[in-house]
């Protein structure tokens, strides 16, 4: 479901540029890393959005890297060959037969399409996968027994650099080479985009899901929480109000701001231009991670 904003007056639209100019300045010449996924991505409208969005970052001199999964198509084309998908703790199962679909995809067609839908929206882009320039190393994760997935052990991110300083968005599927063997590993799309932000020393760290942010009660959104630390997040895990597939993307926040990323961002995809409006406005539409209280400033 679209979450659709009010429309507004011109005045309106002067104001929110007007309150933005304050982080467009902040944030020119910082890198921001964003992870794709959720309905954001399967939606043509959330997902045009989400591109203008970039582009529009780029354009104003902010060094944008998206990172993105593509859950949705591998699975259709795994039942195009009559695989089965299967998951375990919300890793994708993923044997050899899988391995070859998932980087059939996720290399090719929905990293293709993301940089071309970048360049047809007037931005400059540059498809990866994390073998590329070594640019993911990992090792299999045996002891999950899930075939082909792997844990990152180290990001080149020389590659990304050299891109974003040439205004290039790199536009990065997650993909990995085994540090042994040089297999193919199928690697967690917020865990690479953490790791990456942490690699880049990224200003920020958006993760872009299908929820509103870290809610006190999953029921109720008035219950979002503006602005958590990493205290705080530890708790409210230790005391089961952060639960199920929210505990990894809080982990994966934590230990990026751990390696020097200054915020991280849990927003709703399914809103439109909420990248924009996370980043730019005062209130902010999901929730802000940071280090400790002290900064809190978005």
């Amino acid at each position: 479901m679209i979450r659709t904003t009010p429309v507004l007056s011109n005045l309106d639209r002067v104001t929110i540029l007007s309150e933005a100019l304050p982080y467009l300045q902040k944030f020119r010449g910082k890198t921001i890393v964003v992870k794709y996924g959720g309905a954001a991505m399967v939606d043509p409208a959330l997902k045009a959005g989400v591109i203008t969005d970039l582009v529009l970052l780029s354009s104003i001199g902010i060094r944008a890297v998206l990172v993105h999964g593509g859950g949705p198509e591998i699975n259709f084309w795994l039942g195009k060959v009559g695989i089965v998908p299967e998951f375990r703790n919300g890793l994708r199962v993923t044997d050899a037969a899988t391995m070859e679909i998932v980087e059939m995809v996720l290399g090719g067609r929905v990293n293709k399409s993301l940089v071309s839908l970048i360049q047809q929206a007037g931005g400059q882009a540059i498809g990866l996968t994390g073998k590329d320039s070594n640019l993911l190393k990992a090792r299999q994760m045996i002891e999950a027994d899930i075939g082909f997935v792997g844990e990152i052990t180290r990001v080149n991110p020389t590659i990304l650099n050299t891109l974003v300083k040439e205004n290039y968005i790199p536009v990065v599927a997650t993909i990995a080479t085994d540090s042994e063997s040089g297999q193919a590993l199928n690697i967690n799309a917020d865990t690479a985009a953490g790791e990456i932000a942490a690699s880049l020393r990224a200003e920020k760290l958006v993760l872009m899901t299908d929820v509103p942010g870290v809610l006190m009660d999953k029921n109720d959104i008035s219950t979002k929480i503006k602005i958590l630390d990493i205290r705080q997040g530890r708790q409210l895990i230790e005391q089961g109000i952060i639960a199920g597939g929210m505990i990894p993307k809080i982990e994966c926040c934590i230990r990026c701001l751990a390696q020097g990323v200054t915020a991280a961002h849990i927003i709703d995809g399914r809103s439109k231009h909420s990248i924009l409006m996370e980043l730019l406005t005062d209130e902010g539409v999901g929730t802000m991670i940071v280090g400790s209280h002290g900064s809190t400033t978005r």
